[in-house]
């Protein structure tokens, strides 16, 4: 598409409004100023006959996959062709997704003449985890004569990627024990001798009878005892809940320490504060558990669901298969549906036979879903070793904890959250007769918690 550009606009308010003028004063003048006006049209013309080619030989090339991460500030490299290698003053512009935000719409570039090729960085920061995609890229460049601008569109098979930010759960986790050689800020202990057999010896005084391996001790005409190790390559797996209740917006409580002449004793006060979907969590506290249990030599797992199974993610390890971990949660958006715990469960029986630590990240408030979670739950519960996540909803917490009610409707709001935090400590109790770990944690906490909790099975060696 041809555009008019500011110098042709230029000279004709310079030329057309002056001779007309001049053409009413002195009419003898008018053939001339005819043969002009003719003159400038022939060459504005001919430049406009000229100005597709400002853009010949000239494509722009992105990569076919752009991984950023959210909240933090990216670049995407644009590779620009220049066959003809001449000098071209070259104006770009990306339609980017409005989630992906970008403190210019457009960007101007000299191609210098003699490189073929140039790179360009186009400066972006995401706002929300997903998966995106360019399908054009805008070119504009002068004629030469600088009247007309040809413009003209690019196809582009670009993703973005854009990935959970981890790196604040990062700096929370900076003062745990992450690593598996022993050495670190706080070296942790095992409890217990391990469970994986290793090796066999020659019985010492104090060795117990479980201990003893009875067949080799008949081959051998000595008592012969069982060496065992600690056990390693551990399977771990988190279960991502992607239903209705976790498109909800988690708020959390932020204590104000400043007292009022109303309260009268310097009590904290709770400010409710609203914040990203309770999923954003549930992803990002899984990825930040991927890196901790590749440090820890155990094999990492991911599995989504609602009212189906959305990614299993088998547990494995090393870095390919985190990224397969990490690509397979980062599009993973909520679903407004009830969670199919049966199947869920189900699928969990048929597909995982060794035993194994399972972490549900799961919203329980909903007794229909808490009974039906508790019940399904049976069918692996002897099997593999189960811990449930849960975040705290706002309000619901112990009636006489924070400041004092000021209002009638505060005091109700008091009571329905005690009502909804007793409810959750009588699914705790039923939950740890089945031998599962129920833990109702703040949001900001829940990485940490996650990791406090994995180490100390790690420790006392119970999976």
């Amino acid at each position: 598409m041809i555009v008019p550009h500011s110098r042709l606009l230029f000279w004709v308010a310079l030329l057309v409004g002056p001779s007309a003028a001049l053409a009413g004063l002195t009419p003898s003048s008018l053939w001339i100023l005819i043969l002009l006006l003719t003159a400038f049209c022939s060459v504005v013309t001919f430049d406009a006959l000229v100005a597709r080619r400002a853009l010949a030989g000239i494509a722009v090339e992105l990569p076919e996959v752009v991984r950023l991460s959210k909240d933090r500030p990216g670049k995407i490299e644009l590779h620009v062709r220049n066959e003809q290698q001449r000098a071209c003053r070259l104006r770009l512009g990306l339609p980017l997704p409005s989630p992906i935000y970008s403190p210019h719409d457009e960007m101007l570039a000299q191609l210098p003449a003699g490189a073929e090729f140039s790179r360009l960085a186009w400066e972006c920061t995401p706002r929300r985890r997903g998966q995106y995609r360019l399908e054009a890229c805008y070119l504009e460049a002068p004629s030469p004569l600088r009247f007309w601008t040809w413009r003209t569109s690019a196809p582009l098979r670009t993703e973005i990627r854009v990935y959970p930010n981890l790196l604040q759960d990062r700096k929370n986790l900076a003062s745990l024990f992450l690593n598996r050689t022993g050495l670190g800020i706080h070296s942790q202990r095992q409890v217990g001798q391990g469970r994986d057999f290793e090796n066999l010896r020659d019985y010492i005084p104090g060795d117990g009878l479980d201990e003893i391996h009875w067949k080799a001790t008949a081959k051998r005409a000595h008592l012969v005892t069982k060496v065992f190790q600690i056990e390693r390559m551990q399977e771990v797996y988190v279960i991502v809940d992607a239903s209705r209740l976790s498109a909800r917006a988690q708020t959390s409580e932020v204590r104000n320490a400043s007292s009022t002449p109303e309260t009268g004793n310097g009590n904290s006060e709770l400010e409710t504060r609203s914040s990203e979907p309770i999923l954003e969590r549930f992803v990002t506290s899984a990825l930040v558990l991927g890196l901790v249990a590749q440090r820890q030599a155990d094999a990492f797992g991911i599995l989504s669901f609602s009212d189906r199974i959305h990614n299993f993610v088998r547990a494995k390890t090393g870095k390919a298969h985190y990224s397969a971990c990490r690509d397979a949660l980062f599009a993973l958006q909520p679903r407004l549906v009830t969670p199919d715990f049966g199947e869920l469960f189900s699928f969990i029986r048929l597909r995982l036979r060794r035993r194994a630590l399972l972490i549900f990240l799961t919203d329980l408030d909903d007794p229909v879903l808490a009974e039906s979670f508790s019940q399904n739950l049976k069918i692996i519960s002897r099997q593999h070793l189960v811990l449930v996540q849960m975040l705290r909803p706002a309000g619901v917490r112990p009636l006489f904890t924070g400041g004092d009610a000021r209002t009638v409707d505060e005091v109700y709001e008091r009571l329905g959250g005690h009502l909804q935090w007793d409810k959750l400590r009588e699914l705790e109790r039923g939950l740890r007769k089945a031998g599962v770990h129920f833990s109702l944690v703040e949001q900001d906490a829940l990485s940490v918690q996650m990791v406090s909790q994995y180490m100390n099975v790690k420790q006392r060696q119970l999976i």
